[in-house]
């Protein structure tokens, strides 16, 4: 990626500031071009893809997909170290933290009742609806079962910065984009429940030493993610109409795509930490 590219992108989706979820007031305007515009200026004028095709443009998105990652295939095959494995879900829960917070941004921008009543679900499944329940809370126990304590995953500190800088470009995305932008990037769930399938698979075959009852957070997800990204499919392709605003849609699905290539591209890296000052 060139470096004006490298701007660009910086400038469309990361906020300043240390901790974007903390944010109350709305972000600044933007001060330039974004990749998404970018992506879709010749396309203004374009005729719509059919239905078929659009779709077709959106699943073609999964062969960017995460599990295709060099991390997620030696997990596959039973090849990651126990720290490798405490590493990823260590630094993965940040952004499980934060899934609810971006789709609280989406409500936010949401002005059709319809949609919001279906979308809050999403926010339920992760904050659940009482003390020990939700995704997060699966999230804290599949830590646990791999030996990384609640405290140690609640206290951030062992989240790297290209999975914080990542993660936080995604929360302030779905804050700043068109909110049906936003659900369209969501549609990483068409390909989740096949990997978290080969995943949960691998995870049982390879590394018995992980608690089973640990392992409850993939569990439900194969559940809940193809209900969520049917409806996201079917919402996107509703409401866009235009060329323009197919092309937007692609675009967006790719960012989150890189989005979660960014997070493992961090975690395979290592624990690398800028010093803490004394």
């Amino acid at each position: 990626m060139g470096r004006a590219r490298f701007v660009n992108s910086t400038r469309a989706f990361v906020c300043s500031g240390p901790d974007l979820r903390a944010r109350a007031a709305p972000p600044p305007a933007y001060d330039g071009p974004t990749m998404i515009d970018s992506a879709t200026t010749s396309a203004a004028e374009a005729l719509p893809w059919t239905e078929d095709d659009f779709v077709e443009r959106l699943r073609a998105q999964g062969t960017r997909y995460h599990n295709l990652h060099p991390f997620h295939v030696r997990m596959d095959a039973g090849e990651l170290t126990r720290d490798e494995l405490q590493r990823w879900v260590a630094n993965r829960f940040y952004y499980q933290e934060c899934i609810p917070i971006k789709d609280a941004a989406i409500l936010s921008n949401c002005p059709e009742v319809e949609v919001r009543r279906e979308w809050i679900q999403r926010i339920v499944d992760h904050d659940g609806t009482a003390e020990g329940t939700g995704g997060i809370e699966s999230w804290l126990r599949l830590g646990e079962a791999l030996g990384v304590t609640r405290e140690e995953l609640v206290s951030e500190r062992h989240v790297l910065p290209g999975v914080r800088f990542s993660v936080d470009a995604y929360v302030n995305f779905a804050r700043r984009r068109p909110w049906v932008e936003a659900v369209a990037s969501s549609l990483t769930e068409l390909f989740g429940p096949g990997a978290i399938r080969v995943r949960l698979a691998a995870l049982e075959r390879h590394y018995p030493w992980i608690d089973p009852a640990g392992l409850q957070y993939f569990r439900d997800r194969l559940v809940q993610a193809p209900r969520d990204a049917d409806y996201a499919l079917r919402l996107v392709v509703d409401r866009c109409r235009t060329r323009e605003q197919q092309t937007r849609a692609v675009a967006a699905l790719k960012f989150k795509t890189e989005v979660l290539w960014a997070q493992l591209e961090a975690i395979e890296r290592g624990d690398t930490q800028p010093r803490t000052p004394a």
